[in-house]
C-alpha cells in the first residue's frame, strides 16, 4: 500500500478505538499514513504515579500507539522489536500530549522510527527511537 485512502484511515481508527488499552488511556489517533502517525491523549488523574505526576506508562502507551500506527500504516503487519524511551520533562495533568512518528528507514524486514511527545506549547516531554520487524502479511482490515 503506497497511499492512504479514507477507507483505510477510517478502518484503522476504528481498530485503534476498539482496543481496550486505547479506551483506558483515552488515546486518539489523529493521523496515520505509511510510516507516520499522530496520536494524542489528555493527562488525567487516573494516570498519576505515587508522586502525583503523569506515570511513565501512560506516556509509553501514547508512544507505543503512535509507533504501532506508523509501522502498520503501510498496510502490512509490522511489530516492535525494540523501543528506547527517554523522558525530557514532566507532563502536566490536564494537558493534551501529542506523539508524532517519523519513519527514518524502511528496509524489507526492519524499519526505524523516531517518536516525539510534546505538550500544547511544543515542549518536548519524551522521545523514542524504535525498531520494527516488517512481515509480508497484509493487515486484515486494510484495503490494499
Amino acid at each position: 500500500m503506497t497511499k492512504v485512502d479514507e477507507a483505510f484511515l477510517s478502518a484503522f481508527k476504528e481498530r485503534v478505538a476498539a482496543q481496550e488499552i486505547s479506551r483506558f488511556w483515552e488515546l486518539e489517533l489523529e493521523e496515520v499514513g505509511p510510516g507516520r502517525a499522530k496520536v494524542s491523549m489528555v493527562c488525567r488523574p487516573k494516570m498519576a504515579n505515587i508522586l502525583g505526576m503523569v506515570h511513565g506508562s501512560a506516556i509509553f502507551a501514547l508512544v507505543d500507539e503512535a509507533f504501532q500506527a506508523a509501522v502498520n500504516g503501510h498496510g502490512t503487519v509490522a511489530v516492535a522489536l525494540n523501543m528506547n524511551l527517554t523522558f525530557h520533562a514532566a507532563a502536566k495533568m490536564g494537558e493534551r500530549l501529542t506523539a508524532q512518528t517519523q519513519e527514518r528507514h524502511a528496509g524489507r524486514r526492519t524499519a526505524t522510527y523516531f517518536i516525539e511527545v510534546t505538550d500544547p506549547r511544543g515542549r518536548r516531554i519524551a522521545t523514542c527511537q524504535a525498531l520494527a520487524y516488517r512481515k509480508d502479511e497484509p493487515l486484515e482490515f486494510a484495503a490494499v
